[in-house]
Formats: structure tokens, sequence, C-alpha cells
């Protein structure tokens, strides 16, 4: 299934599911109501299975797929990019990154949906994206074994980790974590894609679950990265497991998996790609999951 938030022209907003090129409403206000609700999935494959009419996809507005979720965490699971960032800083890899999925908490007040304009950050010089995949917790957990973890996806979506590299420059040597360069805008969408839809693309099980899911992305029609999914060093039940470690992971809460190789202008260079500006058009694409789109305004 492919699951959305949808507002509509009277300004409603409800949960919906996905039919071709019509949505079908269900009775929730938003995604993060029917994940709350243990019944909620399985009411909206009912009614994708139902011969109920639903509503033309160009009438209705998608808003971001999990509004105001839990929590927000964003890992660092690819090797490349790490190996890369590290580089550009003159550092060697850190033997510490191979022994656990460390993670920094981002802000869910400022989460962006497909279409949606993007605020530059004001007072930056340097604004970069990050191409990522994330997953939604679909169920309730603390301390999950790995081998279990997968039974608590309730899909993956397309993540853009916006960042402001001078702001993140200043706030790094503080070693805190990236703070402001962060802080300012996240987009998640355009919809929440359950794991069965992806089944096909599928290369491993268990904690070992991946999938063969070209990552790539464009500004202003021009591909400037891409690499794929299975590239991901920690799995998502392994960075499930490491985030439910003696704490409450909640229906909603969101899992970044950190950039894609070379899906950054930092990673990338700025003789490849300059930082952008006001005006850009950023599109991610991931196989499987669709496009999401924002302009810089």
């Amino acid at each position: 299934m492919k699951l959305v938030t949808v507002r509509t022209a009277h300004d409603i907003t409800y949960a919906g599911v996905v039919r071709g090129e019509e949505i079908l409403l269900l009775h929730y206000p938003n995604l993060l109501r029917l994940l709350q609700d243990p019944a909620g999935m399985q009411q909206a494959r009912q009614l994708l299975e139902s011969n109920k009419p639903g509503l033309s996809v160009r009438t209705l507005t998608l808003m971001t797929p999990v509004p105001n979720p839990p929590t927000l965490r964003d890992f660092y699971a690819f090797e490349q990019h790490v190996k890369a960032g590290r580089a550009k800083r003159g550092l060697e890899m850190i033997p510490e990154w191979y022994k656990l999925p460390t993670f920094y908490f981002s802000n869910t007040s400022e989460i962006y949906g497909h279409d949606e304009r993007v605020p530059y950050p004001v007072g930056s010089q340097e604004l970069d994206i990050e191409l990522e995949i994330a997953c939604v917790i679909g169920r309730e957990g603390k301390n999950i074994a790995v081998d279990e973890a997968h039974q608590y996806i309730a899909g993956y979506t397309i993540m853009n980790d916006w960042s402001a590299r001078d702001f993140q420059r200043q706030d790094m040597k503080l070693n805190l974590g990236p703070g402001k360069g962060k802080d300012f805008a996240t987009s998640l969408g355009p919809w929440l894609v359950t794991p069965d839809e992806l089944k096909g693309y599928r290369t491993g099980s268990g904690s070992g679950e991946r999938y063969d899911l070209t990552m790539l992305a464009r500004v202003n029609g021009q591909e400037i990265s891409r690499g794929n999914f299975n590239q991901i060093y920690y799995s998502f039940p392994q960075l499930i497991a490491y985030a439910s470690r003696n704490a409450r992971l909640r229906p909603g809460d969101i899992l970044g998996s950190g950039t894609v190789g070379t899906g950054c202008i930092l990673e990338l260079g700025t003789e490849i790609h300059p930082w952008l500006q006001r005006g850009d058009t950023v599109e991610l694409e991931i196989t499987g999951i669709g496009v999401l789109r924002n302009r810089i305004v």
C-alpha cells in the first residue's frame, strides 16, 4: 500500500490510501492517527480492496505522510558517505563507526511534504541536500531484538535532510551535533510505502533486510547524485534495535538512514554542483517509492 496524509480544497486533512490516480479517504485526520490505531492498517487495506470510489490526486494536496511525528532520529549508516565526509576534513575513518549505528535527533516541527516550498535558512550561504530513505515505526516497542525489528516497520518514505553546511561546520566544533545546521527543515514524502510493496526488490531478510532501490537526486532537472539503498552498512532492523535500546519507540517515529553515497553537495564538491540557491527545485527519487520534490524560496 501507499499511504498518505492529504488536505482537501476545504482545508480538511485525512489519512488516505493510494489506488492508481485516486486516493481513498479514511476517517483518520492524518496518517499518524492511523498508525496509532492497532486496527488502522487493516482498515486501510480493506478500503483499498473495496469498490468504493476515490478522489483524484489532482484535487488534493499531499502533505508530509506523518505530520508531527513523535520523534525523528537520523542515522549515519552509509559507509561511503561517512568516509567521503571525513576525507573532506582530512580525517581517517573512525573505527567506532563500525561498532554502533549512531544518530542524532532532528526537529519535528519543521517538516515539509511533497511540493511544499522550503524556506532558505536565513544567514546561510551553503545550503545542501541529503538524499536518504526513512522508515516509519508502526508499533510500540522497547529493547527490540534485531531479528524481530523488521516487524515494527510500517513503511518507507523518501527523506531530504536539508543542511546548512556553514552553520553545521560551526556547531560541530562544539562536539554536540549539527545543531542549527539541520534545525530548519526536513522533507518527507510523497507517501509511505508498506514493505510488501517492495518485496520484489528485497535482497535480504530479517536483520539483514535490504532492498535494491536506486536513489537519485536532481536539481533543476539535472541529475547530480545516484546511489542504491542496498549499499547501506547498517540495515533498518539494526537501526531499530539500536534506537530502541533502553528507549520506547512509538507508532509514527521516524528513522532516517543517513545520506547515501554521493547524496549531497558536500560530498560531491562544489565544482560538481554549487550550493543551492533560492528558486532551485530539488527532486529526490527512489525506485518503488516515488519522487519527493521541493522548491527553495
